[in-house]
């Protein structure tokens, strides 16, 4: 949903954020002494969609409902009472909330984008944004 939402025809965008996320997971992962770093980078993915949709209304196995904001803090409580490592909860929450920070709050309160994506990736995305918003307005014209 991330992908077709927030970053659609942002291809770009869309990478450079996974640049950043695994860079900085890379880094801190070293310091915390992390090897594999999948689940962290899906629970940042997971931080950044629920913050860009502060509305939507989500149900965990039915028990009970909170907004979108919250689903990373549930996730993290359902892996603390399955016993799993919280480390990589937090580490994939504290990724996702500077990319967050940095690419949303920032230039709301101070009037510039601190992570403006590379021109070189710019252009090696830029023929297939043109072709998605192409196909996108065929498909919505029909």
């Amino acid at each position: 949903m991330l992908e077709e939402g927030t970053f659609r025809s942002r291809t770009s965008d869309f990478c450079y954020m996974f640049l950043i996320g695994a860079s900085l997971m890379c880094i801190m992962g070293f310091f915390v002494n992390l090897l594999f770093l999948g689940h962290a980078f899906t629970i940042m993915l997971v931080y950044v969609w629920s913050r860009q949709n502060e509305h939507v209304l989500m149900s965990f196995f039915g028990l009970f409902h909170f907004h979108a904001p919250y689903l990373p803090w549930v996730l993290f409580g359902f892996s603390f009472i399955l016993g799993n490592s919280i480390l990589v909860d937090l580490l994939g929450i504290t990724v996702g909330h500077i990319y967050y920070y940095l690419e949303t709050v920032c230039p709301r309160r101070f009037g510039f984008r601190l992570l403006k994506t590379p021109y070189f990736l710019e252009r090696l995305f830029k023929n297939d944004e043109e072709e998605a918003e192409a196909a996108y307005d065929y498909i919505g014209k029909r």
